[in-house]
């Protein structure tokens, strides 16, 4: 009798921790997904995200589906005195997911936590110098994406980005490059690819694009892409992703298979927003 009521009691727990820990928080994110999307979070990204006002609405409907999800899962934390509100985290949500469309995605898995400043802020920064010393100062910083599990982001700076969708710069989409980046297990301007074959020409062309980019900058060249990606090729794939998505028809020209990669990687094309 002893025997039984254990193996019953050990039923039970087991029964317990199967619907904490799996069937319950499953149930929950389907309820998110299954509820309406609310009007005033439509005319919230109406008002704010200008890409969204140009997909059609089958995309607009894939992306309020990934926004859910994404609101879901990830915690939004204010700093220094900022008040998280839907506008913030609606803001922000549509335009990372503007880079899941057509995608099979786990929505940034790895991601919980996304910190927003009102404006710029300050963090510590290392630096390598000549001789192996590290040098620690302070930087004044709009944004960063840690491989762990959190984006932090310059509110201010997020918003002119979303607003002004076609000048080439893009905070959130910026971060959010780099969070696909890191995907693969580190920053190094290789995404995961659906194919393996894939990772063959997407770094012939990103290293000869890389490197053009670098000499350019060297000799005080104007480029359509920002010098900034030339810091490293981490750098570069989020800056690209940036002018991919805000000046597609100026990569096609100037960029053309470099533009081709970027068309495969994120399954869509840009052009058609504009």
């Amino acid at each position: 009798m002893a025997i039984e009521l254990y193996f019953a009691m050990m039923a039970l727990i087991v029964a317990s921790v199967v619907f904490w820990v799996w069937l319950l928080p499953k149930w929950r994110l389907q309820r998110a997904i299954k509820m309406p999307f609310p009007d005033e979070w439509e005319k919230t990204l109406s008002r704010n995200n200008t890409a969204y006002q140009r997909l059609s609405p089958a995309q607009q409907s894939e992306l309020q589906h990934l926004i859910k999800i994404f609101l879901h899962n990830k915690h939004f934390v204010g700093c220094d005195g900022l008040v998280i509100s839907d506008e913030i985290r609606l803001t922000v949500a549509a335009e990372a997911c503007l880079l899941l469309l057509n995608r099979v995605t786990s929505v940034y898995g790895k991601l919980r936590y996304i910190y927003v400043y009102p404006s710029p802020y300050v963090a510590p920064h290392q630096e390598l110098g000549e001789g192996g010393v590290v040098s620690h100062q302070m930087q004044g910083r709009a944004g960063e994406s840690w491989q762990s599990d959190k984006v932090v982001l310059a509110w201010d700076e997020a918003l002119h980005g979303v607003r002004n969708f076609d000048d080439g710069r893009n905070l959130i989409l910026h971060e959010f490059a780099h969070q696909l980046d890191q995907e693969s297990g580190s920053a190094n301007g290789a995404p995961l690819m659906e194919k393996a074959s894939s990772y063959r020409s997407w770094a012939r062309v990103l290293s000869q694009e890389y490197e053009t980019l670098q000499e350019d900058m060297v000799r005080g060249h104007s480029t359509l892409l920002d010098h900034y990606g030339a810091t490293n090729p981490a750098e570069f794939f989020a800056v690209v992703t940036e002018t991919f998505y805000e000046q597609p028809e100026q990569m096609a020209q100037q960029h053309p298979a470099l533009f081709k990669q970027l068309v495969g990687y994120y399954k869509v094309d840009p052009r058609e927003w504009q």
